[in-house]
């Protein structure tokens, strides 16, 4: 092998000890001045108006809470069709809950079992949370009409309403 020339010598050769030299010159490496002020103005941007919404939880807990009180009543017209049976709706100043006629046409006298398994399916609010005022008990007859129609609200939610149809059962965010 000797004057013949090897695979190895195709591949760029080190410095001392094993040291790669430098890809790019000195002054192609890194950011520029401006580029990194750039950034810095994003980053404060992004902290001005972001990180406040995060740092109040009560607007996040009145929405999932609003949420789930109109699931919970769209599962309780639901069930109340499928099952041919009264269901009974429940409310406290920061609670939801559902019982079930046990019998066709008799008062709702059972828990209503909720779709993860738990009976009686209820809500209830975090903290700070609550209806804007206190709702009406009402019920789901089997038709899946309601007994009484009304609109109510969330606190920390403004804006946004459920509305419960009286005649067709409809359960609406408005």
């Amino acid at each position: 092998m000797a004057g013949s020339e090897s695979c190895l010598d195709s591949f760029p050769r080190s410095g001392r000890a094993g040291r790669q030299e430098p890809a790019a010159a000195p002054d192609e490496r890194g950011f520029t001045l401006i580029e990194m002020i750039v950034v810095m103005i994003i980053v404060a941007i992004l902290a001005v108006a972001v990180i406040p919404r995060f740092a109040s939880r009560s607007d996040f807990d009145a929405r999932g809470f609003h949420d789930g009180t109109l699931s919970l009543l769209r599962y309780a017209q639901k069930s109340a069709v499928a099952q041919r049976r009264n269901v009974c709706v429940g409310f406290g100043a920061s609670t939801v809950s559902l019982t079930i006629a046990s019998a066709f046409g008799g008062a709702c006298d059972t828990p209503l079992t909720g779709p993860n398994g738990v009976a009686p399916y209820a809500l209830t609010a975090p903290s700070g949370v609550a209806f804007t005022a206190l709702p009406a008990n009402f019920i789901f007859l089997s038709s899946g009409a309601a007994s009484l129609g009304q609109t109510f609200g969330v606190t920390n939610y403004p804006g946004k309403t459920i509305t419960i149809v009286a005649a067709t059962g409809y359960v609406q965010e408005n």
